[in-house]
């Protein structure tokens, strides 16, 4: 898991918002073209519609700056991580005419679709913390959008899981059916030795949770199990060996989050935080 940290490096996001630039926009950006709009220099307002967490206002503010990077200035702008309330001003941008229009969409798209996952994760976190339970995100994450995302729910507090397949060891359950039990899967393990990688492995069962134990993981997750069976799960862990970590997943609603924290697992990772959080509602208007 990555320590919770603010920081995101912008080039390897501006690529991105190169991408997303050019998808939005086309070959050209018709509309402004045939009504001859002056070439003169305006100030938009981002507004918040809905109250929330807010995430990527650099990427909100360099969205702005490569469509225009000499002449655009920001006057105001809130930071991430800070709570918003509805009609709240969140960034007042001054650029010229084109560069505002041309930019809005991208720029509104990036920064209501973060605000959602940090303001969704912040949830769970307030949920969970007062049980010692850490929320943690998956790799459910919407194709090329995964560094963007996962930054999100760091700022909203919670905690990364792996972010590629390079980033640890995480037998899941298609790896068990392959090798043919728990068992042999972490035996398979062992026999790599892998000394500075913790094992981690996906269990849905107490029987498969005594396997785990005895064949070595240092990390055992407890996925889709029903309440009763992850209090049992914890208290064989923690009676044979508490340096183990106990990791819950599958289906946690806001509704579930604190019956699982107290049952003393160490980690609750969510894959909602990143597919199903709903993007903030936010506008751009003109200040005359």
């Amino acid at each position: 898991m990555a320590d919770r940290n603010l920081n995101l490096d912008l080039n390897l996001v501006i690529p991105i918002i190169q991408k997303a630039l050019q998808e939005d926009m086309g070959r050209r950006d018709i509309t402004s073209e045939v009504l001859h709009l002056p070439l003169r220099r305006i100030k938009g307002e981002i507004i918040a519609k809905e109250e929330g967490m807010l995430a990527g206002i650099e990427v909100c503010k360099e969205t702005f700056k490569l469509l225009s990077p000499e002449r655009v200035k920001f006057n105001y702008s809130l930071e991430d991580g800070k709570l918003f309330k509805k009609g709240e001003s969140i960034l007042i941008v001054e650029a010229d005419t084109l560069t505002i229009l041309k930019g809005e969409r991208v720029a509104l798209n990036f920064l209501s679709h973060l605000s959602g996952i940090a303001t969704l994760t912040k949830k769970y976190v307030d949920l969970a913390r007062p049980y010692g339970a850490k929320i943690a995100d998956t790799r459910k994450t919407l194709p090329n959008l995964r560094i963007l995302e996962k930054y999100a729910v760091r700022v909203g507090g919670g905690v990364n899981h792996r972010f590629s397949l390079d980033d640890g060891i995480l037998i899941k359950d298609n790896h068990i059916k392959i090798c043919g039990g728990v068992r042999e899967a972490l035996r398979r393990v062992r026999r790599e030795n892998f000394p500075f990688q913790k094992v981690e492995i996906e269990v849905s069962n107490l029987s498969e949770v005594e396997e785990a134990i005895e064949g070595g993981a240092e990390v055992i997750m407890l996925d889709n199990m029903p309440i009763r069976e992850i209090e049992e799960a914890v208290k064989k862990i923690r009676e044979e060996k508490r340096e183990i970590l106990i990791e819950v997943s599958g289906e946690v609603a806001l509704d579930r989050v604190v019956r699982i924290a107290q049952c003393g697992v160490d980690i609750i990772s969510i894959g909602r935080l990143t597919h199903s959080a709903s993007s903030l509602n936010m506008g751009l208007e003109l200040i005359k």
